[in-house]
């Protein structure tokens, strides 16, 4: 069987009547006027098929009918309100889901300190975090699948996405700490030349990879390539093992490892960019949001 369409504005004035129990009050309440409150009880009666008041001079009460319904109507009401809040919460940028994925190595950088302040200022947003590389994340915003990147070197040639620089960093060499070169306190990059290299594959990473092959081209070589690592603390943990060297942002500095040394590199104007990437088009007033964080 069907079941009645129950009008929202009908089941409000059955609410406030029959929290009221007096039309004259009940119709200021609304801010009404008596008949045509009595017009929505009677089209609410209707749909029901029962009377939903006693009606009696100077006084009215529920029917057990009325009895019945009311304790869901209160409940459809409390929900629209509460869908309405919440809503207007998401529509404002105040509350929600952001998904953003970020490079691992960021981790040790401007990660910690962009979430702590997004936080502070919206408590009531949820942050769904996915660790991936750069080429993963490009993929991901075009695929809709998170809302903001944080990853190094964008690409220069798409017009779907938007990219705001976040920070700059110097490249450091990466070395065993019984390589002789670990006993200088910086390496020109064409000392690394007859080193074996551990880097990242140029799949996860086309740009930063072309940077840092671009790095020993400049110096007069092609780096020979011995091992492949999809995240920079293996490749720290392979060049400890001393299966190689490597070139990489400073912020990996920050892995303490025993067996590593990091040098500063010369030419000393090598710098690797980070920045937070997003859908052009996007209206999602969160990733606004965060956009604005960035730029505090």
């Amino acid at each position: 069987m069907d079941r009645p369409e129950l009008p929202l504005p009908q089941l409000h004035a059955f609410v406030v009547l029959a929290e009221e129990l007096h039309f004259g009050r009940a119709a200021a309440r609304l801010g009404i006027a008596q008949p045509p409150l009595s017009q929505q009880i009677r089209r609410l009666e209707d749909k029901v098929g029962h009377a939903l008041f006693h009606r009696a001079p100077g006084a009215i009460a529920l029917t057990p009918a009325g009895e019945e319904l009311l304790p869901a109507a209160q409940r459809a009401i409390a929900a629209l309100s509460d869908g309405l809040a919440a809503a207007r919460a998401v529509g404002s940028g105040r509350a929600g889901r952001l998904r953003i994925g970020f490079a691992a190595s960021l981790a040790l950088t401007v990660l910690p300190g962009l979430l702590r302040t997004f936080r502070g200022r919206f408590p009531d947003v949820h942050l769904d975090i996915h660790e991936m590389t750069t080429a993963p994340q490009l993929a991901a915003l075009h695929d809709n699948t998170i809302d903001i990147g944080l990853l190094r070197e964008p690409p220069a040639d798409t017009t779907e996405l938007d990219f705001r620089t976040v920070l700059t960093e110097p490249f450091v060499a990466v070395l065993p700490s019984t390589h002789p070169l670990a006993a200088q306190r910086s390496v020109h990059v064409r000392q690394l030349a007859d080193s074996p290299f551990v880097l990242l594959p140029r799949a996860v990473g086309p740009q930063l990879y072309d940077r840092i092959t671009g790095l020993c081209t400049a110096a007069g070589f092609t780096p020979r390539v011995a091992q492949h690592a999809v995240e920079w603390q293996t490749v720290c943990a392979l060049v400890e093992a001393e299966l190689g060297v490597s070139l990489a942002p400073a912020s990996i500095r920050r892995v303490r490892l025993k067996g590593v040394a990091f040098r500063r590199i010369e030419p000393g104007s090598a710098r690797t960019r980070v920045a937070v990437a997003w859908r052009t088009y996007d209206s999602n007033p969160l990733v606004t949001q965060l956009l604005a964080t960035v730029s505090r």
